[in-house]
């Protein structure tokens, strides 16, 4: 029996959130431990590691676009349950892996999984709400996967304290496990009527995508904020440490300060973010994260010692609300914007941006560490500034349903979890 609601039910809302969360558990236990997990399991060089993940990263860029046909053809929902379980199936793999080719081969499958998982993931959630009810189930979505990722975070850091490789070997177990729940939790969400889309090959294909002007400038856009976000990650480390010579210890608590913001105030920020326009609002959370760059290289010329890491803190927040003003709505222009018919190609495409510039971005961050202070907070503020720019010189051309919603009715978090 299929649903034909435009809005999702509370028992929809609750197995999709629940399924975000288990999942997000999974990434935080594997993505702090890529590397060190990987050679554990099969005793590689870490080089010979680093090359294999990149290829097989690069391999599955190159397979997104069968991934958009394929959700186009069966539905967000059936694709999501299927790279789910090819996630749980990888990491179950991993301990068997004896050679080289049997870790690429593994690698690639779950590099696929991972990044499939997002297109198909807000391709269900387009399947099952429409309006302002998407951009609320995109805000629990982000918030929660935020509050998962942190708890499996430290679950990983658990697992690290077991002797020997029997840490690991519980974490392939756990990650198996893990996303094989995500996989089920997603299955009995109901089926939608029309949720199957239109079969391969109809409706225009990525023709269609390629001359939607509109929809390449917010891409466009969302590629050149991406780099903000890449950031705390890949270079704030770094720099932190290096230039402003805060311990190690205190680095990562900017990254836990980030993660509980989010996971906190993703959804009551969302909510302020629908009362205005997508575009400016994602605009201005990108001169946000360009202030905050700003603050950032003028940290070491004017603070130090204990009042570094106070001041550290104080920038971290500031550069925390420019995400969360620019995620939720930026999120939403991606969904809003693709026609039901072709959602799974046009969401792909957007999250070729993404993965494109996490792809790039160590070398770029790299270099400009290398180069100097001001190299990197320059660079990246023009990055953000430019998308921001770009962002709004497309409101002119989107259609007003994708740019701004009709008053709706809020959903609260008791309906939401109950």
């Amino acid at each position: 029996m299929r649903s034909t609601s435009a809005e999702p039910g509370v028992r929809t809302r609750r197995r999709l959130i629940a399924a975000s969360l288990v999942s997000s558990i999974g990434d935080g236990i594997y993505v702090p431990l890529t590397m060190l997990f990987v050679h554990s399991l099969t005793g590689l060089s870490l080089t010979s590691i680093g090359m294999g993940l990149t290829v097989a990263g690069l391999c599955a860029l190159a397979f997104m676009p069968v991934a958009g046909v394929l959700i186009d053809r069966f539905s967000g929902r059936r694709v999501l349950i299927g790279v789910l379980a090819l996630r749980a199936a990888g990491f179950a793999a991993y301990p068997l892996a004896d050679s080289y080719p049997a870790f690429l081969a593994i690698a690639l499958v779950v590099a696929v999984g991972m990044w499939a998982s997002s297109p198909s993931q807000h391709a269900l959630i387009g399947e099952i709400a429409q309006g302002a009810e998407r951009d609320r189930l995109l805000a629990w979505d982000r918030s929660l996967r935020n509050a998962g990722m942190g708890f499996g975070s430290l679950a990983a850091a658990g697992m690290l304290a077991w002797n020997g490789s029997s840490g690991f070997i519980g974490a392939a177990v756990a990650l198996a496990v893990v996303f094989a729940i995500a996989a089920v939790l997603v299955s009995r969400i109901p089926a939608v009527q029309g949720g199957t889309g239109r079969p391969a090959g109809t409706g225009g294909g990525y023709r269609q995508v390629l001359a939607d002007r509109p929809y390449l400038l917010i891409t466009t856009a969302n590629f050149l904020i991406a780099f903000g976000y890449t950031t705390q990650a890949i270079a704030l480390p770094i720099f932190l440490t290096r230039d402003i010579g805060i311990p190690d210890a205190l680095a990562g608590a900017v990254f836990a300060l980030n993660t509980a913001l989010v996971a906190a105030l993703g959804v009551p920020v969302a909510r302020l973010t629908l009362r205005g326009r997508r575009t400016r609002t994602a605009a201005l959370g990108a001169f946000i994260f360009a202030l905050s760059f700003a603050a950032f290289a003028a940290l070491p010329h004017l603070f130090s010692g204990a009042g570094a890491v106070v001041a550290v803190l104080a920038v971290a927040v500031l550069y925390t609300t420019g995400e969360l003003v620019h995620s939720a709505p930026s999120q939403g222009l991606s969904v809003q914007a693709a026609p039901d018919h072709l959602r799974g190609r046009y969401l792909a495409t957007y999250q070729l941006s993404w993965s494109v510039c996490r792809t790039i971005a160590p070398v770029l961050l790299g270099f400009l560490l290398d180069a100097g202070q001001w190299h990197l907070w320059t660079v990246l503020a023009l990055l953000v500034l430019t998308g921001a720019a770009i962002l709004l010189y497309a409101e002119r051309v989107l259609p007003a349903h994708v740019v701004s919603n009709t008053r709706e009715p809020t959903t609260t978090a008791q309906e939401v979890m109950t």
